[in-house]
């Protein structure tokens, strides 16, 4: 298998849905004599992958690290400073406006904050004829019995056609922001943190009910979160990002079970897992992530890494091959790691195999 240059290993065979290609985003900060001029950030730097239709593919990390603006550079909602974004064959970052206009009802995004998404001015009505209207997909006549429709597919109701988002529960508004994604009948839905913003228990609730839509209407999801735990649960496969770059990729299982990167291993580490036979702290990260505008030379993990050396401190780590269906970025593992779970490289999980949490 490729690493990156060619093509990421560590997705399922066959074609992808979505395929990206060495993606980088840089935002350009104003900036006077007394910081030294205008600064970049390095939001999102030299990222590829694949995404397999019918799959989740979980991404996480710390605040800061790219996830959310690599999303967003997913669904062209900013413009990639280089690199490519291929949709089902389309050549996303290329497209111009009439072009990508044809193709945006088959990519949509759930965002965090379902009451910033919802504007506070429309009735939940409105909120979900707006897009059907607007693309042309029913007659305004009929949009009313297709609004109805959405709302029972998340498990809403007629009664809440009338209703502002302010006099919705968090978790109301949320379904209302999944029903609206849902609307143009996408094939890709990018989640953004989609549950962190509520308790557990509506947690459980909504991952209810995007697993059953991917079930019966054959979504694709990239869902990003910080919340590991809620990752390994929903997701086919999980990509590690640290500050903009993306340092580990493999099957969701094999990624808990034998991470390889140290930070994926940090990250795991200060999971509670309660364990009265072993009983074990929380591992404590040292250091604070480093600025995006000055990103370290070398591996960028270095100056909080607890096995770095000289080289990690000089050269930047290849995205490379460590197993079947398996990267990562880091000089101190071998090419190929014993016990990272050889066979055939993983396809989407079906339905009977899913964990579901009852809501």
């Amino acid at each position: 298998m490729s690493g990156p240059a060619g093509g990421p290993a560590g997705g399922p065979a066959g074609a992808p849905l979505l395929q990206v290609r060495n993606l980088v985003k840089h935002f350009r900060l104003p900036g006077g004599w007394l910081s030294g001029g205008a600064q970049v950030v390095h939001a999102v730097d030299d990222v590829s992958l694949d995404v397999r239709a019918g799959e989740v593919l979980g991404i996480v990390g710390e605040s800061g690290s790219g996830k959310t603006t690599l999303g967003r550079l997913l669904l062209r909602l900013v413009e990639p400073t280089s690199g490519t974004v291929t949709f089902d064959g389309l050549p996303l970052s290329a497209l111009g406006a009439r072009d990508l206009r044809r193709i945006r009802p088959r990519l949509q995004v759930v965002f965090q904050n379902p009451f910033a998404s919802l504007s506070p001015r429309l009735t939940v009505r409105q909120v979900l004829a707006e897009p059907l209207l607007a693309h042309r997909v029913v007659d305004r006549k009929l949009v009313t019995g297709q609004v109805v429709d959405l709302l029972e597919r998340v498990g809403l109701g007629p009664q809440h056609l009338t209703r502002y988002p302010h006099e919705l529960s968090g978790g109301q508004a949320q379904r209302v922001a999944i029903a609206r994604a849902l609307a143009l009948s996408p094939k890709l839905v990018v989640l953004d943190e989609p549950t962190s913003a509520l308790d557990v228990s509506v947690q459980a609730q909504i991952l209810g009910v995007l697993e059953d839509l991917r079930k019966r209407e054959g979504l694709t999801y990239v869902f990003i979160s910080h919340d590991l735990s809620v990752v390994h649960h929903v997701s086919d496969r999980i990509g590690v990002m640290y500050l903009g770059k993306l340092v580990e990729l493999g099957p969701a299982g094999q990624v808990f079970s034998e991470p390889l990167h140290p930070y994926t291993k940090a990250l795991l580490g200060a999971l509670p897992r309660p364990d009265f036979a072993h009983p074990q702290g929380l591992t404590v990260l040292e250091g604070t992530v480093p600025s995006p505008t000055r990103p370290p030379p070398g591996c960028r993990f270095h100056t909080r890494c607890p096995v770095a050396q000289e080289i990690c401190r000089v050269r930047e780590p290849a995205l490379r091959d460590h197993g079947p269906a398996r990267l990562a970025a880091c000089h101190l593992i071998s090419p190929q790691v014993p016990g990272s779970g050889p066979g055939p490289v993983p396809q989407p999980r079906p339905d009977s195999a899913r964990p579901r949490e009852k809501a």
